[in-house]
């Protein structure tokens, strides 16, 4: 995926899709041609790799804008993942995944997300709601998935630098 910087002069909802789209592709680069021992890589302080970090924000993103923002149930591999068990399975099974099979992963679900809110407003309410009844706008959705993904992306940056010594953005 090519990284855009956002437009400056855009209107509301393209600022907002486009910030997110830049921190999806940064998860993109970050992780570009990296094998699986690079992408399974630990740093001595965490647990987090490069591939647990695919395979979660690829969960965040089927999570609120497929099963809480449409209300439809969770696709695969979510669905039969063995949450009772490991309620960090994305995390702990994403060593075993294939990397291409990873990315695939990720990409799939941004474009579903992307394709899902295409005609919706940031305005429009989400199926489900909050633990106190309240459902989630769309505006709030989406900057909730910028500012995830970004978080992560610095989780990013120190692991891709332990891989290889790759800097920047």
């Amino acid at each position: 995926m090519t990284r855009h910087d956002p437009d400056p002069h855009a209107d509301e909802r393209t600022t907002i899709d486009q910030f997110l789209d830049y921190q999806r592709a940064t998860l993109q680069l970050k992780t570009d041609g990296l094998n699986r021992e690079q992408l399974n890589k630990r740093l001595p302080t965490s647990a987090l790799t490069l591939g647990g970090l695919l395979k979660h924000l690829a969960l965040v993103e089927d999570d609120w804008i497929v099963v809480r923002f449409l209300g439809l149930p969770e696709p695969e591999p979510w669905a039969s993942a063995p949450w009772d068990e490991d309620r960090d399975w994305e995390f702990h099974s994403a060593e075993r995944d294939d990397p291409e099979g990873l990315r695939a992963l990720y990409d799939a679900a941004c474009d579903r997300s992307r394709q899902a809110v295409a005609a919706a407003g940031l305005d429009d309410l989400s199926v489900r709601t909050d633990r106190d009844g309240r459902h989630w706008s769309l505006r709030w959705i989406l900057t909730h998935l910028t500012e995830e993904t970004a978080r992560h992306n610095g989780h990013a940056d120190l692991l891709r630098e332990a891989v290889d010594g790759v800097v920047g953005e």
